[in-house]
């Protein structure tokens, strides 16, 4: 997509800050969808639970990537948050599509964000895009997430779900926070360490964002996730050898439950998500295994 015009929501977040430095520094233009009143050229106003988009500054763009939602271990789950994870994905999401889906010339493709919690605890069994959704409240979320996008889909505009795993980076994020008690020779397995986890290197994951934009062909679910996934102790000890840390204190699940509340169930669950579409449509990760992620995000 040559100089593009490409509007982003979330772009204040770790993926879509990256994001909008990635297609900006290729020459496209970017516009940034914010919530309060637009300040400069490049911004756009909206507010997702009003489900309201300034449609206007919309106009002439290639493509719409839809980051935005609120962050999933921000807070304890309590009733009101899991309203809030729902809340600002489902009617976000709704929004953007609605507001794409209405105009005379609508964008080309809408990105729009979901997670492998699509897919729930798969324990040691690999799943691709293929796989049916999970039970419980992520799962739930994801499959109304994805939902939500049904006015674009109807209107013909190629719409990708973007099921995001575990994000290595040092910025932010759940990796975000496994840095510092790392370094600080605190880090440790959580619950038995034997739960997979899906990760994917900040800068593997902007790529395939450009990638899913750029490729015609890919619509639907795409896993955007490494195509190794391994276990939480293996992250442990690749944390331990890479930041050259011991790696010798352990979180046992009664306490995660205690401090996370439901939140727990998915720290502990194990997904063993696999990126079927990704490969199969040529995308080549630059940072495939976990030691190499790891270094990328320090570095």
């Amino acid at each position: 997509m040559p100089h593009s015009r490409i509007a982003v929501t979330g772009s204040t977040g770790l993926i879509g800050a990256a994001l909008v430095r990635s297609l900006r520094s290729d020459g496209h233009e970017v516009v940034r969808l914010v919530r309060r009143p637009a300040r400069t050229g490049d911004e756009v106003e909206w507010d997702a639970k009003r489900g309201y988009v300034d449609v206007a500054g919309l106009v002439g763009c290639d493509a719409v990537v839809h980051l935005a939602g609120a962050g999933v271990g921000d807070h304890r789950w309590t009733e009101a948050y899991k309203r809030e994870i729902r809340d600002s994905r489902v009617l976000g999401t709704a929004a953007i599509a609605a507001a794409v889906a209405s105009l005379d010339e609508p964008p080309k493709v809408l990105l729009s964000g979901s997670a492998i919690g699509f897919y729930g605890d798969t324990g040691d069994r690999a799943v691709d895009e293929g796989a049916p959704p999970g039970d419980g409240f992520l799962p739930s979320v994801c499959v109304e997430w994805e939902g939500a996008t049904a006015a674009a889909e109807e209107a013909g505009v190629r719409t990708v779900h973007a099921r995001t795993g575990l994000v290595v980076a040092r910025e932010g994020g759940a990796w975000g926070r496994l840095f510092p008690l790392f370094r600080a020779g605190l880090g440790g397995r959580l619950g038995n360490g034997r739960q997979y986890w899906s990760f994917i290197a900040l800068h593997d994951h902007i790529a395939a964002l450009r990638h899913v934009l750029d490729t015609p062909e890919l619509s639907g679910a795409v896993n955007l996730t490494g195509p190794d996934p391994v276990t939480n102790g293996e992250v442990t000890a690749a944390m331990g050898r890479v930041l050259r840390r011991p790696t010798l204190f352990t979180a046992p699940a009664p306490a995660l439950r205690i401090a996370l509340g439901d939140f727990a169930e998915d720290v502990l669950g194990s997904q063993r998500v696999l990126p079927g579409r990704l490969l199969d449509s040529g995308f080549a990760f630059a940072f495939p295994g976990i030691d190499a992620a790891i270094r990328a995000a320090l570095r």
